[in-house]
């Protein structure tokens, strides 16, 4: 009896061993995983929606047109018909500038025949301040850029970035009108500049200025710059001769009934001398001048 009471005795506990590592946080009694993997559902949708958008959306955005741009030109000079009349002097000198800057050069050979005949004529409506008829001329610019080449099209940025400059050099007036416009023609004229221009064509081309003075404009060339030289170094020759003429006559062989006449005599004898000998030395300066700018223009440097 004793020995079937030993069996059913149940078994000692094992005591816990020090090394077990127990959870420090232990899971709640009221723990749920269907429920909080449905209040985390909500956070995998938005960054799985975010991530679809971003790998969907195009890398860069596509590059402006510049018949857009020139578009936007054309509509900048939607203003009222004595809008340029109206501007105060220095304002139009600064108008005058720009049109200088928009059409000085070779345009007809950088731009091609028919923009650069537009530009000639954009220029001439600046200057008279004819709104009307320059916002035609730019308005049919975006139809013309089509037909442009890419050595046109270079040209006719440059052209566009230098006049937007001479707008942007107007500053805020009225509200704002001269700033829009050369805006939009700095940004039209910097894209058309980005246009490949062929090594060939470039080099083919001689280098000209242009020489303004008021409404005067001159186009300097090799030939015309050698031309100048030797016409002050001829006139330089014969400004020397007479001063040598004037100077070879002694004073004491002037012959005058009073002092007073001697006197303005000789001091007419000394003034010719100084405008004679001045206008020597000016005409050497100018013909070294010259003759420098015309290697100038034969050797192609900037």
């Amino acid at each position: 009896m004793a020995s079937s009471l030993l069996l059913l005795r149940p078994l000692p506990l094992p005591r816990s061993s020090p090394f077990i590592i127990r959870n420090p946080h232990p899971i709640p009694s009221n723990f749920n995983p269907r429920k909080h993997f449905l209040t985390f559902k909500p956070f995998l949708s938005v960054a799985t929606n975010a991530l679809t958008e971003s790998s969907d959306s195009p890398k860069s955005l596509d590059p402006p047109d510049p018949q857009s741009l020139l578009q936007e030109l054309a509509d900048s000079f939607n203003l009222p018909p004595d809008y340029l009349s109206q501007l105060p002097r220095d304002l139009r000198l600064d108008l005058n500038d720009a049109a200088f800057d928009l059409s000085n050069g070779p345009v007809i050979e950088q731009c091609g025949q028919e923009l650069g005949k537009t530009l000639l004529n954009i220029s001439r409506a600046w200057e008279s301040a004819d709104l009307s008829t320059s916002s035609a001329l730019v308005n049919s610019l975006p139809l013309l850029v089509n037909s442009l080449t890419s050595n046109n099209k270079s040209a006719l940025g440059k052209r566009l970035v230098s006049a937007g400059r001479r707008f942007q050099s107007m500053g805020q007036y009225g509200q704002g009108e001269l700033q829009r416009i050369s805006k939009a023609m700095i940004s039209a004229g910097n894209l058309l500049s980005l246009s490949p221009v062929s090594e060939s064509t470039e080099e083919s081309k001689e280098e000209t200025r242009m020489f303004k003075f008021g409404e005067l404009q001159v186009e300097l060339t090799r030939e015309k710059a050698y031309i100048g030289a030797a016409i002050g170094f001829v006139y330089g020759v014969i400004s020397w001769e007479l001063s040598q003429g004037i100077q070879s006559i002694p004073e004491s062989s002037f012959q005058y009934a009073n002092e007073n006449a001697l006197l303005i005599a000789k001091s007419l004898r000394g003034a010719l001398l100084v405008i004679f000998y001045g206008s020597t030395v000016l005409s050497g300066f100018a013909t070294i001048g010259l003759v420098l700018l015309a290697r100038e223009l034969k050797s192609g440097k900037k």
